[in-house]
């Protein structure tokens, strides 16, 4: 069986045939995708194929991107994990960076939107940190380029940790641990008990060791990354259908903005979320930056470890994959300022249902040796 569609991927015109072999014992479709205009070529939609390539992640140097010879040691890690669990950078020391960002629900908290100081809930859900290494510029808004400049601002948010510079710098250069270890880390000299000053405990210092613990977090070995990478059982037929339903711009288009190989664009867009219809509503990046096209508009989460960090979107409305996919077929609710990128779809059960697992196999489970993952203090 043949079948031919017409779609629009990354605003290039393409086809998209699927090749279905007539034979009981049937494992994997054949999916492919031709490209027309100046970059021709196809996607092999089967695993292992070489057209396949932009969704292999690449190989990472998780490095200090601050230091002079961008390097990461494992000290420096060491450090930075234990200030991200640390309720000390909080300004009652009843909070820590974990207390959002929580390892066992996807390094985010399970919430709809975040909890801060004394239980004040906040404004936006909790991003998950899921291969925040391999990103561009961060927060919802984006109102950070790197994760050194993002790290310090929930301390010093007063609704977060309510801490200041001042009193997180006295906290920490009184300690004999953390004396103990930026010295370690930060300088190339021997290390006595006589040398040990708080000189090398810094905001500069303090970030740097926060953002490279952030980069271990990493999600690289799903199901679909063992397809690409040529396991022809990694994926079932129905989840090869889904990436399918995935890239069809007449069906699922989702690879407009969650593209590879994290699945996001690291761009901004307004998705019609009913929230943006409220009487004062959260303008997302147009509060960074103020033109038309960015009013309600938020970052693009990476899909990746997905069925870990529910609930969904910027204001955790959605509970469930089925209620996103649901929100996208209306082609959103809020329809004010749609970014130029959402449309209606139209997608009968079994898309969806295909849909759905595709989107089940770029998340692994929570006990899968393959996460880096620090267990909570």
């Amino acid at each position: 069986m043949q079948l031919i569609i017409n779609v629009n991927l990354r605003r290039l015109a393409l086809a998209l045939v699927i090749l279905m072999p007539c034979a009981a014992e049937l494992k994997e479709a054949t999916l492919q995708i031709l490209r027309n205009g100046e970059n021709a070529g196809s996607y092999i939609l089967q695993a292992g194929d070489p057209s396949l390539a932009e969704w292999k992640l690449p190989p990472l140097n998780i490095a200090d991107q601050t230091s002079a010879d961008h390097t990461q040691s494992d000290a420096l890690i060491k450090l930075g994990r234990a200030l991200f669990f640390d309720p000390k950078l909080s300004s009652d020391n009843s909070r820590s960076c974990a207390s959002c960002h929580r390892p066992k629900l996807g390094w985010s908290d399970g919430r709809p939107t975040a909890v801060g100081l004394n239980g004040q809930p906040l404004d936006r859900a909790t991003p998950s940190l899921y291969n925040s290494a391999y990103g561009t510029i961060f927060t919802w808004d984006g109102r950070a380029s790197s994760l050194e400049e993002q790290a310090l601002g929930p301390v010093y948010d007063p609704s977060e940790m309510g801490s200041s510079a001042d009193e997180l710098l006295t906290k920490l250069r009184s300690d004999e641990y953390y004396r103990k270890a930026f010295a370690e880390v930060f300088t190339e000299q021997l290390i006595t008990d006589q040398f040990i000053t708080d000189q090398f405990i810094t905001e500069d210092s303090i970030s740097r060791a926060l953002a490279s613990f952030e980069r271990t977090l990493l999600v690289q070995n799903t199901r679909f990354d063992q397809w690409v990478a040529g396991d022809h059982n990694a994926l079932t037929l129905s989840e090869i259908r889904g990436f399918g339903v995935f890239l069809d711009s007449e069906r699922g288009s989702c690879a407009t903005c969650h593209a590879p190989p994290n699945f996001t664009d690291d761009g901004f867009h307004n998705i019609g979320l009913a929230s943006f219809s409220d009487p004062d509503p959260d303008l997302g990046r147009y509060n960074i930056r103020p033109v038309k096209l960015m009013r309600g508009a938020f970052k693009t989460p990476s899909l990746r470890n997905i069925t870990l960090t529910a609930p969904y979107f910027h204001d955790g409305s959605a509970e469930t994959l089925e209620d996103v996919v649901e929100h996208y077929q209306q082609g959103g609710v809020s329809k004010g300022n749609l970014s130029p990128e959402m449309k209606d779809i139209d997608l009968n059960t079994q898309d969806v249902d295909d849909l759905i697992a595709f989107l089940r196999a770029i998340s692994i489970t929570r006990d899968d040796e393959s996460i880096n993952m620090a267990s909570e203090q």
